[in-house]
């Protein structure tokens, strides 16, 4: 991603954009003020080939559309790999992933507080603009608002999504069966660590960078191989133990999974270990968690660990009909330890 603030130099307008080093309550207020603001730094990164309206229009092809909005008011705005602005992108392209769906379009929306650096906001637009670019799409739409000085902390965004499904996909919660295999593309935990990293100043003997990634190549490609992939979940809030408790409890099965076979990098178990955390209820940004029907699993697999978003994929389990509605971990130990979903939220302000 680039890092590198907006070059304001050559700007001109009747109330230079290149004046205001910091967000005021006029670039919300319609005016002038907040048509410049759109036109040099927003249209500027997101391009636009058709006149400002109140409304993009999309002409998807023949078949399902999903669609899926989210808020990000992650804290700080920039960690270890990553930014707020790829983030909202890359975890709205993902929440359509996990439906099958490749992205036609995004929306986004900014709530700026006053007071922000424009030279901050200028980062995050480029971000969000390279972020959309590598998922192959688009920002189309979007709108700002500016609030006084403490009503927020700096900047939210709030993105939406919509994509298109291909016909004979269907993947959701429900579908997981008895007899599927649970495969997870990689590292765990690795996201809310760098976040939480960057946020208390800890170091953890060697840096921890966010693994927020867009993942709509790595599921096109395992669609490909394996058009029936029963269940496709990215384990962000509440991380991988709260995903498979939904699943558990949406399908009514059972998952066992096994402890060793968790892709859990040191530093994050060192980090997890030192703050009393457990890697499987972190936030992660750029996994995501498969099951698929027995006969299907080694391909899917290989296809995973060929693409450079799942070069990490294991199989840590598989679902069952025993214990319906519950997770089991089976331990290092031999015993088996039932898994809950997660109380609240065990770190704030991650994604």
């Amino acid at each position: 991603m680039g890092t590198s603030p907006p070059d304001f130099s050559g700007w001109t307008c009747p109330i230079p954009l290149r004046d205001y080093d910091r967000i005021v309550l006029g670039h919300g207020g319609g005016g002038q003020l907040s048509a410049e603001l759109v036109e040099h730094m927003f249209i500027r990164a997101f391009g636009s080939g058709e006149e400002l309206r109140d409304s993009a229009v999309l002409a998807p092809p023949p078949g399902r559309l999903a669609f899926s909005t989210d808020s990000y008011v992650v804290r700080p705005l920039f960690f270890p790999g990553g930014s707020i602005g790829d983030l909202a992108v890359n975890g709205t392209v993902n929440d359509l992933a996990m439906s099958g769906a490749q992205p036609l379009g995004l929306s986004c929306g900014f709530i700026l507080e006053e007071g922000l650096e424009m030279a901050v906001l200028g980062r995050v637009v480029d971000e969000m603009a390279e972020a959309a670019r590598m998922a192959g799409t688009t920002v189309v739409t979007g709108d700002t608002k500016v609030v006084n000085k403490g009503a927020a902390d700096q900047l939210f965004i709030n993105t939406a999504g919509i994509g298109l499904v291909p016909e004979g996909i269907d993947v959701r919660p429900d579908r997981a069966t008895p007899g599927d295999i649970l495969i997870i593309s990689g590292d765990i935990g690795v996201h809310g660590i760098a976040v939480l990293s960057q946020r208390e100043g800890i170091e953890f003997g060697t840096g921890v960078e966010s693994d927020s990634a867009s993942l709509n190549g790595l599921v096109a490609e395992m669609l490909r191989v394996c058009p029936d992939i029963h269940v496709l979940r990215d384990p962000t809030r509440g991380g991988v133990a709260a995903s498979l408790c939904e699943i558990a409890s949406a399908a009514r099965v059972g998952i066992s999974y096994t402890d060793s076979l968790l892709p859990v990098p040191g530093e994050v178990a060192a980090a997890c270990s030192f703050l009393g955390l457990d890697p499987m209820t972190i936030a992660n940004e750029g996994k995501l968690i498969a099951i698929v029907p027995p006969q299907a699993a080694e391909e899917v697999l290989a296809v995973m660990r060929a693409h450079p978003d799942g070069t990490g994929a294991v199989v840590i389990g598989s679902i069952t009909e025993n214990h319906p509605g519950v997770v089991v971990a089976k331990t290092a130990f031999g015993a088996t330890r039932v898994v809950d979903l997660p109380l609240g939220e065990v770190l704030p302000r991650i994604c």
